[in-house]
C-alpha cells in the first residue's frame, strides 16, 4: 500500500481546489466578456436601426416624398457599411435591397430575427453563423405598410472581430491565472516543504532515539512552531541521555550495594561456620549479618516503594499522627550508628507541636532517610543537628542540617531527581530523595534542599497541620 504524505495531500486537496476556482474564475469570466461585448453591439445595433427607421418614418408621413425612393436612398448610402451591413426584406421573405449591392445566399427562415418580427410585429433578433460559418449578429424591425413591397429593415453584422477580442481577454485571462497557479505552486511547495523536511528529520531523529542513540540533534532553522518542536526534541533527546546515564549509574551502584552486604553476609557465614567455637568471633559475625541483612531490606524496600510511584500504586494510610513521636524514633535509630561513626546527633525536642494528618510510617520513612544521608555524607567529627519547628500557624517545619561534604550547584537543583547521585563515593542507591520528595508532596508539604560545598547541607521538611475536615 503506498503510503500518503502531506505534499501529495496538499497538491490533491489545497492546489486541486484552486485549480477549480481559478478554472471557474476564466469561465466565467469569459462569459461575463462575451455577455457584455454582446449586449454592447446589439444595444449599437439597435440604436442604429431606430435612427433609419426615425429617418425612414419622417419620408413615410410626408406625402411630398417618396418613401421607395427614400428607403433605397438610406440602404444604398449607407455609412458604415463596413461595420454593418443594411438589407430590406419583402413581404414574401426574400432579400430586395443591400447596402453592399449584393444578395446573400443565406435563407431567412434559418434565422429567427425576420420571424420574431413578424410575430412580435415590432423587431427581433438573432446570433448565429451564416452558411459560410461567419459568426453574425442580425437585429430586424418591421416597416410600416407602404406601396413599395418592402416588409422589413434588416442590419447585419459580423462577430468575428469581437469573438477575437473575447478570445484574447480569455487567453489572457487564463495566463494571469496560470501564473497565479504557478506562483501557488511553487510558494505552497516551498511551505510544504519548510514543513515536511524538518518533520521528516525529526522523524528520523526519533528512530535513532528508539534504538538509544541519543546524540544526534536536530537543526533549528527557523524560529517558529517547528523550531519549537525541534528545541522540545532535543530538550527530550537531552533529558533522556541523561535519565539513561543516570539509569546506567544507577544500576551500576545497586549492583554495587547489592554486592558489598551479601559478600559480608556470605563471608561471615562462612566464618562461623567454621569456627563455630569461638563465641566473640560468632556474636561479631551475627552482628554484620543482621546490618547487612537489614540494609538490604531498607534498600530492596526503597526499590520497591519507587516501583510503586512509578507504576501509580503507591498509596497512603492517613491517620492523626504525633509528628513528633516519629522524628524521635528516627533519631534515636540513628544516634547510635552515628556514635559508631564518630558524628554527634544533636536534637532538642520541643513541648508540643500540632497533630499532622497523615501516614506516619510514610513520614517516619522520610525522617530516616533524610537523617541517614545526613550522617552518610559527614566525615568523623562532624555534627548533624535536628530540630521541629512552627514555620507558620498552618505549618511544621523539620530541618536536619549536617557539617559534611555539602552539594555542588550544578548538582543541587538535581538532587530529588530519580536515579541521580551526587557523590559516587559514598553508599545509596540514588532514589531515596526522589521517593521521600514525593512521600512529602503527597501529603501536601515541601522538601527544600539548601547547601554549601564544603560546608554541608541542609534539608527541610514542611508539613501542613492537621485542619478541622481531616478529623472528621
Amino acid at each position: 500500500m503506498r503510503k500518503s504524505n502531506i505534499t501529495r495531500r496538499w497538491l490533491v486537496n489545497n492546489l486541486g481546489v484552486i485549480s477549480a476556482m481559478l478554472f471557474a474564475l476564466v469561465v466565467g469570466g469569459t462569459l461575463f466578456v462575451r455577455t457584455y461585448y454582446y449586449s454592447t453591439a446589439r444595444q449599437y445595433m439597435t440604436s442604429r436601426m431606430n435612427m433609419v427607421s426615425n429617418i425612414l418614418l419622417r419620408s413615410y408621413n410626408d406625402p411630398s416624398a417618396s418613401f421607395s425612393a427614400e428607403l433605397r436612398s438610406v440602404v444604398e448610402n449607407w455609412s458604415e457599411k463596413d461595420k454593418m451591413e443594411l438589407m430590406v426584406i419583402g413581404r414574401k421573405g426574400g432579400v430586395g435591397l443591400t447596402s453592399s449591392g449584393f444578395i446573400p445566399e443565406d435563407k431567412l427562415d434559418s434565422m429567427t430575427d425576420y420571424a420574431d418580427a413578424v410575430s412580435s410585429g415590432s423587431g427581433g433578433y438573432y446570433t448565429g453563423r451564416t452558411a459560410g460559418g461567419e459568426k453574425i449578429m442580425a437585429v430586424c424591425v418591421m416597416l410600416p405598410e407602404n406601396d413599395s413591397g418592402y416588409a422589413a429593415m434588416r442590419m447585419v453584422s459580423s462577430l468575428e472581430e469581437i469573438n477575437r477580442h473575447i478570445t484574447s481577454i480569455a487567453m489572457t485571462l487564463a495566463a494571469v491565472c496560470l501564473t497565479i497557479l504557478a506562483l501557488m505552486f511553487v510558494s505552497g511547495l516551498y511551505f510544504v516543504k519548510s514543513i515536511v523536511i524538518p518533520v521528516r528529520q525529526i522523524g528520523s531523529t526519533a528512530r535513532r532515539y528508539a534504538v538509544g542513540d541519543f546524540s544526534v540533534r536536530i537543526t533549528k532553522k527557523n524560529d517558529d512552531e517547528i523550531g519549537e518542536l525541534c528545541d522540545i526534541v532535543n530538550h527530550m533527546a537531552s533529558e533522556l541521555a541523561l535519565s539513561e546515564t543516570m539509569k546506567n549509574e544507577f544500576i551500576s551502584s545497586v549492583s554495587h550495594e547489592l554486592r558489598t552486604p551479601l559478600t559480608a553476609i556470605k563471608g561471615w557465614a562462612e566464618t562461623i561456620g567454621s569456627m563455630p567455637g569461638d563465641a566473640e568471633t560468632v556474636a561479631k559475625g551475627m552482628r554484620v549479618i543482621g546490618s547487612e541483612s537489614e540494609r538490604l531490606s531498607e534498600m530492596v524496600e526503597e526499590l520497591l516503594d519507587f516501583s510503586r510511584m512509578q507504576n501509580g500504586r503507591f498509596s497512603l494510610n492517613k491517620t492523626t499522627m504525633d509528628i513528633l513521636a516519629e522524628l524521635g524514633d528516627a533519631v534515636l535509630i540513628y544516634t547510635e550508628k552515628a556514635k559508631r561513626e564518630g558524628i554527634e546527633v544533636l536534637y532538642e525536642e520541643p513541648d508540643m507541636l500540632p497533630f499532622v494528618y497523615g501516614d506516619k510510617n510514610r513520614i517516619r520513612q522520610v525522617f530516616i532517610n533524610v537523617i541517614d544521608n545526613a550522617i552518610k555524607y559527614s566525615d568523623k567529627g562532624g555534627v548533624v543537628s535536628v530540630q521541629a519547628i512552627m514555620s507558620d500557624s498552618e505549618h511544621i517545619e523539620v530541618d536536619v542540617s549536617d557539617t559534611g561534604c555539602g552539594i555542588s550547584e550544578q548538582d543541587l537543583p538535581k538532587v530529588k531527581t530519580k536515579f541521580y547521585k551526587a557523590n559516587h563515593t559514598r553508599r545509596g542507591s540514588g532514589i531515596g530523595l526522589a521517593v521521600a520528595d514525593e512521600i512529602i508532596a503527597m501529603h501536601g508539604g515541601r522538601l527544600e534542599i539548601f547547601s554549601r560545598q564544603g560546608k554541608g547541607t541542609t534539608v527541610t521538611i514542611t508539613l501542613p497541620v492537621q485542619k478541622q475536615e481531616d478529623r472528621k
